[in-house]
């Protein structure tokens, strides 16, 4: 903790201590923009968006992750929103979700910047194979810290009950054929645009496996103060 406190400027210590009175809110951002390269200007935004209240998607990990500390570092691991604003589409409601997954896989290195810095990308529509059938993921990441495969499933519109069922079974599938057995359980988001946390909450209550649920913004969503959030392409250089 103490490499990211001097890593971070005099300013953002500023920010942080101005805007945050409780200490683990503190260290949070402190960790993230040391993390992360953030400038004033989107610590500022991540602040007046309470990205902290945000992080954890609603998700059925205190009822499918036994171990305490890896269901702290799975929860830390997801936000609620993510503002994808690299994606410029007309009318997302009556966008096809490959258009989507698409804009995403051509900005593959801003997704991840999205994501957080321990995802790597395995590929989109990932083939399984189950009793002779063919199976395909949307997207594949692998989260080193959490040591597990993350299925994330795209959807254009609002969450629909039947989402779980289906992500329950690539992740039975993925731990089943794909996990190696020092790898820890698989966890499958489900990225769409609107949720219920009623019906999300019906929708995991007896699944097995970890799974959770973020909705995202695209550019044309975003008020114009806000667009360009996430690193261009010569910051991304530099970054990465």
């Amino acid at each position: 903790m103490a490499d990211a406190f001097f890593d971070v400027c005099f300013t953002h210590h500023i920010q942080i201590f101005s805007k945050c009175k409780d200490l683990d809110e503190r260290l949070f951002y402190i960790r993230r923009c040391a993390a992360e390269f953030w400038s004033v200007e989107k610590l500022k935004y991540y602040l007046n968006e309470n990205l902290y209240s945000k992080q954890t998607a609603t998700n059925n990990f205190s009822t499918t992750i036994a171990n305490a500390d890896y269901r702290k570092r799975a929860m830390q691991s997801f936000k609620d929103e993510y503002l994808l604003d690299f994606i410029n589409i007309e009318d997302p409601d009556e966008t096809d979700e490959r258009e989507i997954e698409s804009q995403i896989v051509q900005n593959i290195k801003k997704f991840i910047m999205a994501l957080g810095s321990d995802f790597s990308f395995l590929g989109n529509q990932y083939r399984l194979i189950v009793d002779e059938k063919e199976y395909f993921i949307d997207l594949l990441f692998f989260n080193r810290r959490l040591q597990s495969f993350i299925a994330i499933e795209l959807k254009r519109g609002e969450f629909k009950p039947e989402y779980a069922g289906k992500l329950n079974f690539y992740l039975s599938a993925l731990d089943e054929y794909v996990k190696l057995p020092h790898e820890k359980p698989s966890i499958g988001i489900v990225l769409c645009k609107s949720r219920s946390r009623k019906i999300v909450e019906f929708a995991f209550r007896d699944t097995s496996k970890p799974m959770g649920v973020a909705t995202y913004k695209t550019a044309n969503e975003l008020p114009a103060e806000y667009k360009g959030i996430l690193p261009n392409a010569e910051e991304l250089k530099t970054l990465l």
